[in-house]
């Protein structure tokens, strides 16, 4: 063959297009072993990324959960803070009734206490006067006549007693005994 002969330019042709094509080939086969790896490893994140995605959910659930629990609480915070502040009012107001109402108390209690003050100061001077008085016209004429009365009986008694024993007369010893 000859390389003016056009039949050696085709087959030349022919081979290097057979070559292009074995190369090509290699190449596909190349890209297709590349891509069953690349599935491969797709395929592994795949399957540990599901339970993630599956706890992500879950996660998800929860927070929905706790967001309407917050919600809740929210409302019942807002009910109770509303009810705190009309207790406090109504506090307010009672506490401002047992002001004036002490105030009376404490004015009523200080009259009352003058008016026992002045009461037991006047008892006394009664109690006072009342026993000047007694002593004045009971008592002492009591104790004088009690005194005039003694010495009464005393004069009567040496009036009225026996005569006395003899001296010289023997006694038996009771009547010795002194004691």
């Amino acid at each position: 063959m000859n390389a003016s002969d056009p039949q050696f330019w085709m087959m030349i042709a022919s081979i290097v297009i057979a070559v292009c094509f074995v190369v090509m080939a290699i190449a596909l086969i190349a890209v297709a072993l590349i891509a069953r790896k690349a599935l491969r490893s797709v395929n592994e994140v795949q399957q540990k990324v599901e339970p993630l995605i599956d706890q992500v959910n879950q996660i998800s659930g929860q927070g929905k959960a706790i967001a309407a629990q917050f919600n809740e609480l929210s409302v019942n915070l807002n009910s109770a803070s509303k009810n705190f502040a009309e207790s406090s009012a109504l506090i307010k107001e009672e506490v401002a009734e047992l002001k004036v109402l002490v105030g009376h108390t404490a004015v009523v209690a200080r009259d009352k206490v003058d008016l026992v003050s002045t009461t037991i100061d006047r008892t006394q001077n009664q109690v006072t006067t009342t026993a000047d008085f007694i002593q004045a016209k009971v008592v002492e004429p009591a104790a004088e006549i009690a005194a005039i009365m003694a010495g009464v009986r005393k004069a009567l008694e040496v009036l009225f007693a026996p005569s006395p024993k003899r001296i010289d007369r023997a006694y038996h010893e009771d009547e010795m005994f002194i004691g």
